[in-house]
């Protein structure tokens, strides 16, 4: 059976039955069967019969009557889709829907389970409404399409801090195939309700319109509206939706409802509209009831510069906000301001002219004026710059657009949200503070000058604009763009007060575009960027020891993912912090990947979306994919950590803040750890003075130059109060930067007659980049082989001559030792020959004969010196024959 049931209205009483059809066969044929409205409440239903071919449908305006299976016209306060059906009308839960929480499947506790049962969408008359807490809670609605259509639907998203998507499954409960910008619905831009449709295949679809979050804290988020959901693709409507509150249709056969003028009003299912009593009541359009006057205040009503008259002159005067809906003279009001004077009108605008001293008109083709003077004709060679330049604000330009906008409501809509002030158009009142004051500007096309557009590459065009802004409490002012009318693109956007500044921007391509200013009064913390940031370099001098760092070496940013954590409701996240040391490079960012609205082809380079937040350290919350029922990671919830860059120092406190080195024990003290200080003003509910971060840059050599990150294991989330977070990088690019100290000398052997001289780095090497090591010299040097092989050749010289010395004396001694011996012999025979005149060998005999005769006992050399020195010869008296005498003593 079909999955939603309309009953048959017949003679506005209600049967005690109702008719659907069956299902289809494969012959395309169905039967209409009577159901009854209680089971077993009655009888005598009516038989089942042959009903219309499952193609049959009825046109817009028309409804299928059941008992006789025509179409017939809607009837007066009444609508019909005819293939198609509309929920418009949020009073109650319509029939069909369900709000279902979603179990948290990560929940420690049970009870988890149970504090989700009250979350759900709830009905708010004219919307549906999320829930404000961490569960995630689908709206589902199932609806079975005889051919292809779409659904469409309305919404507001404004808190990127809940997440919201739209899916489709079948009836086997599989998920149809789209695309993820389809899936994950974008933040609504500015309060605007936004529409989103996707295309339905025919058959069972179940719709899921699916939000949750991760909360940390007791902030409440906004949640998510949700209105106007219209299905096409049904083969029939059984019955006409009656007109909601303040709409009507006055004739048969209407396809939908008008809304009431002002000052009237209808209840439900209307078919005209009843004038409310206008000396004391009004009515804004759509209105279901009328409204008391109230007293009328200084926000209903504004003050403009009159249009130039033909003397020149203009003049401040005051007008009711139309329509007026507040009462004079009563009390509490307040008494409409008298005009001003009269004064002279400002100039025209550069580019026009005053012919007749009331209006400005532009100049002709081909001339040019500053406004003051006479168009002139552009000299010869030249060409006018095209272009608008508005410089007064006396009445505001044709191409220029103002009004006010208000999320969830239309008070102001009826307001100016700028208004004209001579040289200048400021903000209006509004009606309140969440009040978006729009002003707009369309450009149908660019046309740059020959001379320009020849050499500007990809510039059409530029829009440069002054502004400030001066803000009693939190304000923010956005600049946008919608280029073709296919969506609006934040291209810059500034908070709190700003000093009177100038901003351009540059078109790429030439288009149709429309530039929008929206200046809100706002709560919400703004991400201010401070200016002054690190070079990246630091000095440390302790004694006469100086060390030199630079920190570029660790790259622009540095990313550190933490956790898992879990809420009290038990959802896993995971929090990711990316840091950057010094801004001059490259500031964090932290994105959005669900919630960004559209961003331009620059933005998507630099990986900057419009939800992103840009700061020195910043913190997003990750959802993983198999948490809380999506299907991929999420990222969101992204917080500025650090916008004001403090110091460096290897100080242990700056400016308050505390670095806690107890949370990193570290036993090397030859390299300091260096403490980048940082601060955040924006305060919160736990942290009235703001943030503070503290990342200490500590010298690994066994790390890389990107090095590592880490949070104190005492404190998991990186902040142990939720004020101060602490980080340590720790890397060799963290090292000071090598130095002429940081090497030493070695000498090698002598070669050759040449030596070489290394360089090599002293052990442990706490130092990176800087000086590097010098190249390997080679000198000449005086070998010492020589020496030694001269002193060898000496000493061997040395003792061969003192050996054959020794030998020679030796030699000789035994002679004389011989000759003496023979001597004695002679003396002592006892014989008459006549002594020897001399020592003469005997003819015939040779020494060496006489030796070998001669036998004797060989004394050592010690004793032959021994026996030499103690001898005592008396002297004999040889033969006189003997020319000399020898003598031995």
């Amino acid at each position: 059976s079909s999955p939603w049931r309309w009953y048959v209205v017949q003679s506005r009483q209600v049967l005690d039955y109702y008719y659907e059809y069956t299902e289809c066969d494969s012959t395309g044929s169905r039967w209409r069967v009577a159901i009854p409205q209680s089971p077993g409440a009655c009888t005598g239903l009516p038989e089942p019969v042959r009903g219309t071919e499952c193609t049959f449908s009825c046109k817009a305006g028309e409804f299928l009557e059941m008992s006789a299976q025509e179409c017939t016209q809607c009837a007066a306060g009444s609508y019909s889709l005819g293939s198609g059906i509309r929920f418009d009308q949020w009073d109650s839960m319509p029939a069909g829907f369900s709000s279902l929480a979603t179990s948290l499947e990560n929940g420690p506790h049970g009870a988890d389970r149970i504090a989700c049962n009250s979350s759900s969408w709830v009905p708010q008359g004219n919307y549906l409404e999320s829930n404000r807490d961490e569960c995630t809670v689908s709206l589902i609605y199932a609806v079975h399409l005889k051919k292809q259509g779409f659904v469409s639907f309305e919404y507001q998203y404004l808190d990127n801090n809940l997440l919201f998507e739209f899916f489709i499954q079948n009836d086997q409960c599989q998920e149809m195939d789209q695309f993820a910008d389809a899936k994950w619905l974008k933040l609504t831009n500015h309060g605007e309700w936004a529409t989103h449709t996707v295309n339905l295949k025919s058959g069972t679809n179940i719709l899921y319109w699916r939000t949750g979050g991760v909360l940390m804290g007791t902030k409440v988020v906004k949640p998510v509206l949700l209105k106007n959901i219209q299905i096409e693709g049904v083969a029939y409507t059984s019955e006409c939706f009656p007109c909601k509150p303040g709409m009507f249709s006055r004739a048969p056969g209407s396809s939908m409802c008008e809304p009431c003028p002002r000052d009237t009003y209808s209840g439900h299912g209307a078919s005209s509209c009843t004038p409310c009593n206008t000396t004391s009541q009004y009515a804004a359009e759509a209105s279901a009831v009328c409204k008391d006057r109230p007293p009328c205040s200084k926000k209903d009503y504004f003050q403009i510069h009159t249009a130039c008259d033909h003397e020149g002159k203009t003049q401040v005067i005051y007008k009711w906000i139309e329509p007026k809906i507040c009462l004079e003279g009563v009390p509490g009001a307040e008494t409409f301001p008298p005009s001003g004077e009269r004064e002279p009108c400002p100039p025209c605008n550069p580019g026009f002219y005053n012919n007749d001293m009331a209006t400005c008109s532009p100049c002709p083709p081909g001339t040019f004026s500053d406004g003051m003077k006479p168009c002139k004709q552009c000299p010869a060679g030249t060409e006018p710059t095209l272009g608008y330049e508005f410089k007064w604000w006396n009445i505001l330009p044709a191409n220029m657009k103002t009004s006010c906008f208000n999320v969830g409501n239309s008070k102001c809509d009826s307001m100016n949200g700028w208004e004209m002030a001579g040289d200048h158009i400021q903000s209006g009142a509004g009606s309140s503070d969440n009040d978006y004051l729009i002003l707009n500007i369309h450009i149908p096309g660019f046309k740059l000058p020959t001379s320009v557009s020849s050499r500007s590459g990809t510039e059409f065009g530029r829009i440069t604009f002054e502004f400030e802004t001066l803000c009693t409490a939190d304000c923010e002012l956005y600049f946008m763009m919608d280029v073709n009318r296919k969506s609006t693109t934040v291209v810059e956007s500034w908070e709190r007060t700003k000093a009177r500044q100038s901003y351009m921007h540059i078109m790429t391509k030439n288009a149709s575009v429309s530039y929008t200013w929206a200046f809100q009064r706002t709560n919400q913390p703004s991400d201010d960027h401070s200016l002054c940031y690190s070079d990246c370099h630091f000095t440390h001098t302790s004694g006469n020891v100086t060390l030199t760092f630079d920190f570029s070496l660790l790259g622009s940013v540095g990313t550190l993912m933490n956790g898992p954590s879990f809420t009290s409701k038990g959802t896993k996240y995971f929090h990711q912090f990316n840091i950057s040391l010094c801004g001059g490079q490259q500031l964090a960012v932290c994105t959005d990947n669900v919630t960004d609205l559209s961003i331009t082809d620059t933005q998507t380079e630099k990986g900057e979306g419009a939800n992103s937040v840009k700061s020195f350290i910043c913190q997003s919350t990750v959802i993983p994919a198999s948490g809380r029922g999506f299907h991929t990671a999420l990222s969101s919830q992204s917080i500025n950590l650090a916008n004001t860059f403090l110091g460096a120092t290897v100080e242990n406190t700056l400016d308050g803040i505390r670095a806690r080195p107890e949370l990193y024990p570290w036993t090397s003290k030859k390299v300091p750890d260096i403490n980048f200080y940082y601060r955040s003003l924006e305060a919160t509910s736990s942290c009235e003075s703001g943030r503070s971060a503290v990342v200490t840059l500590r010298c690994d050599p066994e790390k890389s130059t990107k090095g590592e990150l880490a949070v104190p294991s005492q404190c998991p989330a990186a902040t142990c109060d939720g004020c101060t977070f602490h980080f340590l990088w720790e890397s060799s690019g963290a090292c000071p930067t090598c130095t002429e100290k940081d090497y030493h000398q070695i000498e090698g052997v002598c070669k050759g007659g040449h030596q070489d001289l290394l360089y090599v780095w002293t052990e442990p090497k706490l130092c990176m980049g800087g000086v590097t090591l010098p190249e390997k010299k080679t000198l000449p040097c005086e070998g010492m082989e020589l020496w030694v092989r001269l002193g060898a050749g000496l000493g061997a010289f040395t003792a061969v001559l003192l050996v054959s010395l020794t030998c020679y004396f030796w030699k000789k001694n035994k002679r004389l030792e011989y000759k003496y011996s023979r001597l004695v012999m002679s003396a002592n025979k006892e014989c008459e020959m006549p002594g020897a005149d001399s020592c003469a060998v005997m003819e015939g005999e040779n020494e060496g004969d006489m030796e070998d005769e001669i036998v004797y006992t060989k004394p050592s050399l010690l004793g032959k010196l021994k026996a030499i020195a103690s001898k005592k010869y008396e002297n004999v008296q040889l033969n006189s024959s003997h020319s000399k005498a020898l003598v031995w003593s």
